[in-house]
């Protein structure tokens, strides 16, 4: 028998609209998707926001309005290959660098078809060395 959310989080003081409500005004703060949750759970003391509102960070911010151009993860890896790159040339003999951007690259393409295929990203979408530059800066 599952124990209802109330007892099972009987330590939480907030409502789900009042979480929901933190989250927005974290994120309009400037804060990562991915940060909210660990502020939630570390200051505000709500251990999982999708068993206690029925929906992630994501979808809360989505119904809000909020629509990033590009998800956060595939955004990450984006800033790491341009940051490597421009490691590389300053470094030619850096090897170890290249093959950490050719496996960067790899992950990038990997997480667009993923993207393209669920509708996030458009179909007409792909990632090059220099849309990824405008992209960061």
């Amino acid at each position: 028998m599952a124990e209802s959310k109330e007892k099972k989080y009987g330590w939480v003081e907030y409502k789900p609209e009042e979480i929901e409500d933190i989250i927005y005004k974290l994120y309009h703060e400037g804060k990562k998707k991915s940060d909210i949750g660990a502020i939630m759970r570390d200051q505000y003391g709500i251990p999982n926001v999708k068993e206690i509102t029925g929906k992630t960070v994501s979808e809360i911010l989505i119904e809000r309005g909020v629509k990033e151009e590009v998800p956060e993860d595939l955004m990450s890896l984006i800033k790491k290959s341009v940051k490597l790159l421009e490691h590389m040339e300053k470094h030619k003999k850096d090897f170890k660098a290249k093959r950490g951007y050719e496996v960067t690259t790899s992950k990038i393409r990997r997480l667009v078809g993923y993207y393209k295929e669920k509708g996030t990203l458009p179909e007409n979408w792909e990632y090059t060395p220099e849309k990824a530059k405008l992209l960061v800066k």
